[in-house]
């Protein structure tokens, strides 16, 4: 089976990127095992801090490694973690990467908190880091968070050698959360630079709201990892609500709507970042 590390140099290499989906619990596990296996492409599955506590850290890590067990390139991330404690115990777990998330701190502050990370992990997971603050809420919003920037490819280079991390999540143009009237426009030249100064994957946040054509675009730059998270919200809401109009109470039939509507986002955003 590839490692994480293996996969992202296959992505590299074939110009594409792997998708990034957050769950919370079984039927999202579930929605995105299947639409990786159909098409059968590499899928990581992302857990934010509230994510996580809520599926439990120990048991997703149990089910992804069954279903890496069973065949499937699958890797599991332990998203947006903001506190140093909980980035150690899940690197202590066995994932296979973790985002330590200091984008709203000063630049060598981040540096510093990131730094830890990397050096407590010390080879056994991939440690991410993020520069730039583009929110942190993964729902529809009325207008752009406040405070909402872009990094430059000098402190890109600068956070990269001052932290040793494996994987840089940038700010290009994109947010956190879908935004109503559309999200702001990727920064496709700003990627570029970014990608031609850094030597480690780029990884894009705030996935959800973002135009087909603008992915193209930031794989072709350089990105190797994008993040889908509010559209697969969306799709679980609007499918477990359709699943309750029969009036039906099992809820693996009514929630089974809400598996369909998640695996059919996953499948499309899947086929796109691979080129299928």
């Amino acid at each position: 089976m590839k490692s994480l590390r293996e996969a992202l140099r296959w992505a590299e290499e074939k110009n594409v990127a792997i998708g990034h989906f957050n769950i919370s619990d079984s039927e999202g596990f579930k929605a995105v095992v299947q639409g990786a296996k159909e098409l059968k492409v590499s899928v990581i599955v992302g857990v934010s801090e509230g994510e996580r506590e809520f599926i439990g850290l120990e048991e997703i890590v149990s089910l992804v490694k069954i279903a890496r067990g069973n065949g499937l390139d699958i890797f599991i991330n332990a998203d947006h973690t903001y506190s140093v404690e909980k980035a150690k115990k899940a690197i202590d777990a066995g994932v296979d990467s973790v985002i330590i998330d200091a984008a709203d701190k000063t630049l060598e502050e981040n540096i510093s908190v990131t730094r830890e990370i990397v050096n407590y992990a010390s080879g056994r997971t991939l440690v991410e880091g993020e520069i730039g603050f583009i929110g942190k809420s993964s729902k529809v919003l009325e207008k752009l968070p406040e405070g909402v920037t872009k990094t430059t490819p000098e402190e890109c280079l600068r956070f990269v050698r001052e932290t040793s991390i494996d994987l840089l999540a940038p700010a290009v143009g994109n947010v956190h959360g879908i935004v109503k009237g559309g999200d702001p426009k990727l920064d496709i030249e700003l990627i570029k630079a970014i990608h031609e100064v850094v030597n480690v994957p780029l990884v894009l946040h705030g996935g959800s709201g973002n135009k087909d054509q603008e992915f193209l675009e930031a794989i072709n730059a350089g990105i190797r990892i994008i993040h889908i998270n509010t559209e697969l919200r969306l799709a679980y809401k609007e499918g477990i609500e359709e699943g309750l109009k029969s009036g039906e109470i099992a809820p693996y039939k009514f929630m089974e709507e809400g598996v369909e509507e998640m695996k059919r986002v996953v499948m499309e955003r899947l086929k796109l970042f691979n080129k299928l």
